[in-house]
């Protein structure tokens, strides 16, 4: 039988929401908490239990997920969490933090006696509350015992690249395949875009591609929300993907590598949210052409 746990939960946006109800799901004691309290209070009808604040949430957890904006904000729910804290808690670190964040995370959890795991997580929406998500891992093979079973409830797939999470060896993974998500969207929105100033039917084109090469399905999944109108609701929103791109073109630069595509997918992003897309799905850097 699969161990059952009690998780808490920081951080209920889309995906820690979901991850959330997987837990609870899979018969876990779900403590799930979020500064916005309307993200998190909806949590409770699934079985969750609210937790007013981080170290409510985290007293008597076995395993501490936290899935955040970024690094600098786990890093200040985790040290308002600290009275809750216990040498010895189990922390999956899912955020998309970068790798100097992790490092501090990690050495925030080394200054408490927690036990570390850099966990970020592969998919959106949709495969969130599937239960089908990626979980690229890596932390001590004595740990592992514990965060499986949350592994199992909330993933398809766990990748481990390693026994030291402060190597940051899986967000160095994930910071690679969000480039190609990020760059893949953003050349989804630039054709439609050229289409429609050239008018041509964005069709002609999915034709001429089609069975080839040069088709896609990730294509056609996110031209069709901007061609459909469904942007909204977000399987990852505007603002986060602009984000992580911002992040890649940083630690392109303290490595020595210039990111230009990546570079200019951030300032796409980011011109979207300040025209209102902030909110929608990713695919909205669509209308960045349109300024």
């Amino acid at each position: 039988m699969t161990e059952k746990l009690t998780v808490s939960v920081l951080g209920t946006g889309i995906m820690g929401a979901a991850m959330a109800r997987n837990l609870v799901r899979a018969g876990h004691t779900v403590h799930a908490w979020n500064r916005s309290p309307a993200k998190a209070e909806p949590l409770a009808a699934d079985g969750a239990q609210i937790a007013a604040t981080p170290a409510e949430a985290v007293r008597d957890a076995d395993v501490v997920l936290t899935m955040l904006y970024d690094g600098p904000a786990v890093l200040e729910v985790m040290r308002e969490a600290v009275p809750g804290l216990r040498p010895g808690i189990v922390w999956v670190q899912s955020t998309t933090a970068g790798i100097e964040a992790v490092g501090e995370l990690a050495g925030f959890a080394r200054e408490h006696g927690l036990v570390f795991f850099d966990a970020p997580v592969l998919g959106t929406r949709e495969p969130a509350e599937a239960g089908q998500l990626t979980i690229l891992a890596a932390g001590p093979e004595q740990g592992r015992a514990a965060v499986t079973p949350v592994f199992d409830a909330v993933g398809a797939r766990t990748l481990w690249t390693g026994e030291d999470g402060a190597a940051a060896g899986a967000t160095r993974l994930k910071l690679v395949a969000n480039s190609w998500v990020l760059a893949a969207t953003n050349a989804a929105g630039e054709v439609l875009a050229l289409a429609q100033a050239l008018g041509v039917d964005p069709q002609s084109f999915f034709g001429l591609i089609a069975g080839g090469p040069l088709d896609m399905g990730y294509l056609h999944a996110k031209t069709a929300l901007i061609l459909e109108d469904r942007l909204s609701p977000a399987s990852f929103a505007v603002a986060t993907a602009a984000k992580d791109a911002h992040l890649i073109v940083r630690t392109g630069e303290q490595h020595g590598i210039r990111l230009d595509g990546a570079a200019a997918t951030a300032d796409r992003l980011t011109r979207a949210a300040a025209q209102g897309h902030a909110d929608e799905d990713m695919a909205a850097g669509y209308f960045a052409s349109f300024d």
